[in-house]
C-alpha cells in the first residue's frame, strides 16, 4: 500500500469520572491541571495509550512499557540490537542513516507514526526519525475539581521493629469529573519519509476509538475513563487550505445553559462549524 496522500486532522472527546487521568510526579501524583484549574493530560501519556492499543492489535511496538514487553527485550537498545537488519546496517563506523531509519520504520509502527531517536551510549552514530502523527496535550473543557483522600495500609511492607506500621498513611487523588479534548494531525510529507500508509492511519483511528481499553488501574478503575466521540477530518490533498488550527477550532464545546457544575457528557453542547472542502467522519462511541 502506498504512503498517505491525504492530510488528516482529528479530535477525541473523552471523560474522566472519579479517576486520575495523568498524575504529576512533581506534585504528589495529583491529576495534572494548569494555573486556571483546567485538567491536562500530557501528549506522552496519550501516545503511551495509543502504543498499548496498537500492541493489543498485534502490531510491533518499539517503545514498549516494561509490563507489556512481548519480545523479551529489557531496553530500547536491546530491542534495536536484536534486530538483525539494523545490526547489519549499523555495523562499522559508516552507518547509513537513511537505511537505518527506513528499516526501523518498516519494523515498528510507532516509529513510523511518532518518530524516534536512536542514540545509545557507545554508538558511533545517532539516527533521528520524525514521525507524521502529532498529538497535542489533552485539556479539559471546564475547570476540574480534584479530590484528595487519605488512605491507610492494612499490612506491613516489611517485618521487624524497623518496618513501617500497618497504619501507614498515604494520599490518593482523583478528578470528580472532567470532559477532555485531545487534538492531533497526520502530515503527508513526513508520512512519505517514514512509509506511513492509509492502513496505518486506520489503525491509529481504531486505537483512538478504544483508547482506554486494557488501561484500568487503581488510579483509573474500569469504566472511569470513556471515549465519547471521535472527529476524523480526511482532507482531499496533502496540503489543504484549512490549517490544522482552523480545523480544530471548528469544534465548539460549551457548558449548557442552566448547568452550573457539569457532571456528564450530556451537560455540554457540541457544535461543528462547516469548513469548505472537508467534512469529518464522526464516531459516537458512548
Amino acid at each position: 500500500m502506498g504512503t498517505l496522500q491525504n492530510k488528516i486532522d482529528f479530535s477525541v472527546i473523552f471523560t474522566a469520572k472519579n479517576a486520575n487521568p495523568n498524575g504529576d510526579p512533581l506534585n504528589g501524583n495529583r491529576p495534572r491541571e494548569n494555573f486556571n484549574g483546567y485538567g491536562e493530560i500530557s501528549d506522552v501519556c496519550i501516545k503511551r495509550k495509543i502504543r498499548n492499543r496498537l500492541q493489543d492489535m498485534g502490531e510491533k511496538i518499539f517503545v514498549q512499557s516494561d509490563e507489556r514487553c512481548d519480545d523479551g527485550c529489557d531496553s530500547l537498545r536491546s530491542r534495536a540490537d536484536n534486530n538483525e537488519a539494523l545490526k547489519a546496517i549499523s555495523k562499522g563506523k559508516n552507518t547509513n542513516r537513511d537505511d537505518f531509519a527506513k528499516t526501523a520504520c518498516d519494523e515498528w509502527i510507532d516509529v513510523r507514526s511518532f518518530g524516534q531517536v536512536f542514540a545509545f551510549k557507545g554508538d558511533n552514530v545517532s539516527v533521528g526519525v520524525r514521525g507524521p502523527v502529532s498529538i497535542q496535550q489533552a485539556v479539559s473543557v471546564s475547570p476540574v475539581d480534584i479530590v484528595s483522600m487519605q488512605i491507610t495500609k492494612s499490612v506491613n511492607s516489611e517485618g521487624g521493629k524497623e518496618g513501617k506500621a500497618s497504619d501507614t498513611m498515604g494520599m490518593k487523588h482523583r478528578v470528580e469529573f472532567g470532559l477532555y479534548v485531545v487534538n492531533g494531525s497526520i502530515n503527508c510529507q513526513l508520512a512519505e519519509k517514514t512509509g506511513f500508509t492509509d492502513d496505518d492511519a486506520e489503525k491509529i483511528k481504531e486505537a483512538l476509538k478504544t483508547l482506554f481499553e486494557n488501561d484500568a488501574s487503581s488510579a483509573r478503575p474500569e469504566g472511569s475513563m470513556e471515549v465519547c466521540r471521535l472527529y476524523w477530518w480526511k482532507h482531499d490533498c496533502k496540503t489543504p487550505k484549512n490549517s490544522s488550527a482552523k480545523v480544530h477550532r471548528s469544534l465548539k464545546i460549551a457548558v449548557k445553559d442552566k448547568v452550573s457544575r457539569p457532571s456528564s457528557f450530556d451537560d455540554y453542547d457540541i457544535t461543528l462549524e462547516k469548513l469548505d472542502g472537508v467534512e469529518p467522519e464522526v464516531y459516537d462511541l458512548m
